[in-house]
């Protein structure tokens, strides 16, 4: 083709011709593997596996037939047992009263159709997506989630198992639609309400009622239902009574999102419910035969095995707990019944047989707990959780609201020689270093500058150089204030944590006077495992746990290494001193019962005298007694000041008096007078004693590690010799259910103390 032609193409839109190419066939230049992967294959085969599961899920549906409802046949009793095997307690018939959707409340029913499942009026009884999400969990391990609706709730409270396996989830489903088919909706409700758990051994709306509000459900508020439908969420997070303060802004939060779902669905009017506030409920009333100390024994025991029950079964609390309660297991706890017996005895001769409200309101006040645990087993031997369970529901062993203060003293040192930290000076923080012990001495960094924290010492003493031994036998605060910003907070919180504490402790200076919240049972377990040379002790009630053809391992107690040995073992020679030339030495060392044991430990008395603690340890027991100042009527702490009208002077109440009382009392009568502290360590009061006894020494008098700048305490409560335990516990065997209702513990407080000038202030 010529020049001329081409310009004609191009004119007609024409192109020359390319040459031609021989074209391969489609799946020429396919790999092999590519020939299997077609779209249309791929199609095919994805439509294939959706025949394939239709057709399988009609054949279920088919074969699967709702069952006959049995729930209330499988409940069965529970027997609690001591450690040797007689009987502590047994629970009776289950708090369950059905009641006619009519005599429901429209306006309660609306809560919890509102709490649970908004949809349940117009929904086939089924919600795909949380059960898919529930079956891939199952599979995966990774526990239950929520999502089900109200009919899937019904049919597993009344028709099924707590279990959380494909198969059961599988039934779930298509009796749920089976049953939304054949029930009304009514009806569904009404199953429902009746077979729900909410706590407090109440199963059902009517029982729940009774149990929270002293009302039948009838004569319910909007308020109240608000609060028992977001209490099925975890009633044993959400009980008000014994809740943490997280768990009282958690069911409040839970509370106002049942009452905003019911303005969002026209159930509740806007006005109404914003002229709504939160119904606390009553106290509870615990079933009968759980008197004295059988009660806390109980609800420990329970909490204990739900919680193995759900890392076990990848479940959730609400599901534990339907799980244990009334579910024929026999469980046997690791209590020894003569030590139980001596601990309840100790307490009533050191402290509640003193007690007389009618002659001093602050008596009315007094709350006493302790847990003892033998260090190389990590066994709860015994425990005092209140005066008496039916008058005091939340057990003081377990609660965590109140400050351990100087008790934590130990677990600064023990992070100094864990972490090998130094002073300012670049001396090694050992039982000799000095410190400047004068009070209010403000605290620095490591470059010089000042935190803003200068805490007193008591009665504002000012020590000058002072070593770290003296200031655990003295309680010197401003030598352990320095000494936890030199070891750096976020180091002293860790360790308190590996020891047992609360994990999420703000890592601030005024923790060093113990200003976070602890309980006996935790700081047993933290002097545990100084006891037990640095490997882990997790205080354990339980011993064994059976049901049919179900038996429950518990976790050993012992764990790993958490403090090396010497370092464990030094804080253990250091607080020998305690005992020996310091805070504890008249209500311990000077003990008649004390028949050579060897002693370590030590006091504490939080703000305002509202907490006093001893917890101290012999190589073979570890007992933590605390001493708490509630409000009887409203709960609050209150100042302990004057108790038992037995302390001289100021009527301060501090840790080596009543509590270091109760502990030797205790311990002196129940322990091998022969056993010998094991310590690998130069350091210390056991290696280089302060103090000789001789015996013509006369009992000198037990300076006060307690408020700041009060008078101390110069006599300690009359001490009475410890007597032979009796063979069994002081409290009967019951014949009722118990509640299953755990008192749960409040978080750490976190808090700066209140005021440094004031004279109640944290010693």
């Amino acid at each position: 083709m010529g020049r001329a032609d081409e310009r004609r193409a191009r004119q007609r839109g024409g192109r020359r011709a390319a040459p031609s190419r021989r074209r391969s066939s489609p799946a020429a230049g396919r790999s092999g593997i590519r020939r299997f992967f077609t779209w249309k294959k791929m199609l095919g085969a994805f439509l294939g596996v959706c025949l394939l599961g239709i057709g399988a899920f009609i054949v279920l549906y088919m074969m699967v037939e709702v069952p006959k409802g049995n729930d209330a046949a499988k409940l069965q009793s529970n027997i609690y047992k001591f450690s040797d095997g007689s009987i502590l307690a047994r629970d009776g018939k289950v708090n369950r009263e059905i009641v006619d959707l009519s005599k429901v409340p429209e306006d309660i029913r609306n809560t919890f159709v509102a709490a649970e499942n908004k949809s349940f009026y117009k929904d086939s009884g089924v919600d795909l997506k949380g059960t898919a999400r529930g079956l891939i969990n199952t599979l995966s391990g990774k526990g239950a989630q929520g999502g089900s609706t109200i009919t899937q709730q019904y049919v597993k409270n009344y028709y099924l198992t707590q279990e959380q396996t494909v198969t059961r989830k599988l039934r779930e489903l298509i009796i749920s639609l089976k049953v939304d088919r054949q029930m009304s909706k009514d009806q569904i409700l009404a199953g429902y309400l009746n077979t729900s758990y909410f706590g407090r051994n109440a199963y059902g709306i009517q029982a729940a009622a009774q149990a929270y509000y002293r009302v039948d459900a009838d004569k319910l508020d909007v308020e109240q239902g608000a609060y028992l439908a977001a209490l099925l969420q975890a009633p044993s997070q959400y009980d008000w009574e014994v809740a943490s303060k997280t768990g009282k802004k958690l069911v409040k939060a839970r509370w106002n999102y049942v009452l905003d779902n019911m303005v969002e669905e026209g159930w509740l009017d806007a006005s109404d419910r914003a002229d709504m506030t939160f119904p606390v409920p009553k106290k509870p009333k615990p079933a009968a035969g759980l008197e004295g100390q059988k009660g806390y024994l109980v609800d420990l025991a329970n909490d204990q095995l739900a919680r193995q029950l759900m890392k076990e079964d990848g479940i959730s609390r609400e599901e534990a707990d339907k799980l244990v309660t009334g579910q024929g297991w026999t469980i046997t706890l690791n209590i020894d019944p003569k030590k139980q017996a001596q601990l309840e005895k100790a307490v009533k001769t050191q402290l509640t047989g003193k007690l007389d409200p009618k002659e001093r309101k602050v008596d009315a006040d007094i709350q006493a707990g302790a847990v003892s645990v033998d260090p190389k087993t990590g066994r709860i031997v015994a425990l005092y959780g209140g005066e008496n369970y039916f008058e005091h529901y939340r057990s003081n062993a377990t609660r965590e609201d109140y400050q351990p203060a100087s008790t934590f003293k130990p677990v600064i040192l023990a992070a100094a020689l864990e972490n090998g930290a130094e002073t300012q000076d670049g001396d090694p923080i050992g039982a000799k270093t000095v410190y400047d012990g004068d009070s209010r001495r403000p605290v620095v960094d490591a470059n010089g500058n000042k935190v803003g924290f200068a805490p007193p010492n008591e009665d504002e003493v000012d020590y000058g150089d002072i070593t770290v031994q003296t200031a655990m036998n003295k309680s010197v605060n401003s030598v352990f204030a320095q000494m936890g910003v030199d070891v750096g907070m976020e180091e002293v919180m860790d360790t308190a944590a590996d020891l047992g504490m609360a994990e999420d402790l703000q890592a601030v200076p005024a923790q060093t006077l113990g200003t976070m919240g602890a309980s006996p049972l935790q700081m047993a377990g933290v002097y545990a495992t100084l006891d037990n040379h640095g490997k882990k002790v997790t205080p354990t009630l339980i011993k064994s746990a059976e049901q049919r053809n179900r038996t429950v391992t518990m976790p050993d107690p012992i764990g790993d290494e958490v403090l090396s040995r010497e370092a464990a073992d030094t804080v253990t020679s250091v607080l020998t001193g305690v005992v020996d030339d310091g805070t504890a030495r008249v209500s311990v060392r000077e003990n008649p019962a004390r028949r050579g044991q060897e002693v370590a430990g030590k006091t504490g008395t939080s703000d305002f005298g509202r907490s006093a603690w001893f917890t101290g340890y012999t190589p073979d027991l570890v007992t933590s007694v605390g001493l708490f100042g509630e409000d009887d009527k409203t709960g609050k702490q209150v100042n302990m000041k004057g108790a038992t009208g037995q302390l001289p002077g100021t009527g301060r109440v501090n840790g080596g008096g009543i509590p270091a009382s109760i502990w030797a009392a205790y311990t002196f009568g129940v322990t091998d007078s022969d056993a010998k502290f094991d310590l690998e360590t130069d350091q210390g009061a056991a290696v280089e004693p302060s103090w000789t006894p001789t015996e013509s020494e006369e009992p000198s008098e037990s300076p006060s590690e307690e408020p700041t700048t009060e008078a101390p305490t110069t006599e300690p409560p009359t001490q009475t010799p410890t007597e032979t335990p009796t063979d069994t516990p002081t409290t009967d065997a019951p014949t009722t259910e118990p509640p299953t209702q755990q008192p749960t513990t409040e978080p750490p407080t976190d808090e700066i103390p209140e005021d440094p000038d004031n004279p109640d202030s944290e010693r």
